[in-house]
C-alpha cells in the first residue's frame, strides 16, 4: 500500500475492485470508434481490457490523514448487499475491502469522517455491514458526512424506485447517531471541504484538499473516464442531470487544469491520480507515474 502526500497530508488509494466494466459506447451516448481510437494511445495501457474492448474501472476509496484527523472518502461496493442495478455487485462476500484498509495499517474504528461524493451504490456500499442480521456502521466512531441535497435524492430514489441503497447503507448510520447533513459548501477545516458539483446526482460532491500551499480534489462521479476530458460534453448513461452534468464537468475542468491540482480520480484505471491539461480545446490526463 503506498501512501503519497498533498502538502501535509498523507493519501493512499484504497482499491475494492478494477475491471473491465462496460464499452465506451455503453457508457457514453455520443462515444463514436474514431474518437476512441484517436484517443487510445495517450490514455495508456491500462485504459482499455484488450480482450474486451471495454474500459478498465477501479472503485475505490482514498485514504486521507490529515495533522488531526482520518478520513475515508467514498466506500466502495460493501458485503451482502442488494442493489437493485448491477446484480453482479449483488451479495459480495469479499474481504478484499477491509484486508487493503488494514494493509494500510488502519483499522475501521479509526476513521474520524466519512465523506461521500454520492450515495450511488458503488459509493457507500462499506458504509455500514451485517452483523447479526443488522446492518450498523462498519466505521463505528466515525461522522458521516452527507451533503443535505444528496441525503434527499437518496431517500427520493427509495420512495420512487424501492432501490435499497438508502435503506441499507444511509438509514442504518443515522440510526446510530453517525450522520452529519452538510450544505454543499462544508468545510471540516481548512484540509478537508466540500466543492459543489452538481449533475451526476443533484447533491453529488467533489472533496478537496489542501496543505502547505498545495491542492487535491476527489473527483467523485462527475467525470468517470480519461475519455472525458477530450470529450467534456460526454455523458455517463446514468448522469442524473445531464445537461447540469456537462456543464459541471468542463467548469470542473477548467478549475483544476494548469494548476498543480491533484487530481484523485475515482473511476480511471491505476494509477488513478494525476493531472488535468489543457489540450486545445478540451482536455487530456497526466498520470503521476508519467510526471
Amino acid at each position: 500500500m503506498t501512501w503519497f502526500k498533498v502538502g501535509n497530508l498523507e493519501v493512499a488509494r484504497i482499491v475494492e475492485v478494477e475491471e473491465p466494466f462496460l464499452e465506451p459506447e455503453k457508457m457514453f451516448a455520443e462515444a463514436t470508434p474514431e474518437a476512441i481510437a484517436a484517443d487510445r494511445e495517450w490514455m495508456g495501457p491500462n485504459a482499455f481490457c484488450p480482450n474486451t474492448g471495454k474500459l478498465i474501472l477501479p472503485i475505490q476509496s482514498y485514504l486521507i490523514r490529515t495533522p488531526h484527523h482520518l478520513a475515508l472518502v467514498d466506500t466502495c461496493l460493501g458485503n451482502n448487499k442488494s442493489p437493485a442495478g448491477f446484480k453482479r455487485w449483488a451479495g459480495r462476500d469479499d474481504p478484499t475491502y477491509l484486508r487493503r484498509l488494514a494493509e494500510a495499517g488502519v483499522h475501521p474504528e479509526q476513521i474520524d469522517f466519512v465523506f461521500c461524493t454520492h450515495l450511488h451504490l458503488d459509493h457507500c456500499g462499506w458504509h455500514t455491514e451485517l452483523r447479526d442480521g443488522k446492518w450498523v456502521p462498519t466505521f463505528p466512531n466515525a461522522r458521516y458526512v452527507f451533503a443535505k441535497a444528496e441525503y434527499a435524492y437518496a431517500e427520493r430514489e427509495y420512495l420512487q424506485r424501492q432501490d435499497p441503497v438508502f435503506i441499507e447503507n444511509v438509514v442504518p448510520v443515522m440510526e446510530a447517531g453517525r450522520g452529519l447533513l452538510v450544505d454543499t459548501d462544508y468545510a471540516l477545516d481548512d484540509n478537508l471541504y466540500l466543492e459543489s458539483t452538481p449533475g451526476h446526482t443533484p447533491g453529488h460532491c467533489a472533496i478537496r484538499l489542501a496543505s502547505a500551499g498545495q491542492t487535491g480534489v476527489v473527483t467523485g462521479d462527475l467525470i468517470h473516464s480519461p475519455l472525458q476530458c477530450a470529450h467534456p460534453d460526454w455523458n455517463f448513461r446514468f448522469d442524473d442531470q445531464p445537461e447540469l452534468a456537462r456543464v459541471t464537468r468542463r467548469q470542473f475542468l477548467e478549475r483544476h487544469s494548469d494548476n498543480g491540482t491533484l487530481v484523485l480520480a475515482t473511476h480511471f484505471p491505476s494509477p488513478s491520480v494525476g493531472w488535468f491539461q489543457t489540450h486545445g480545446d478540451a482536455y487530456r490526463y497526466r498520470y503521476r507515474d508519467q510526471a
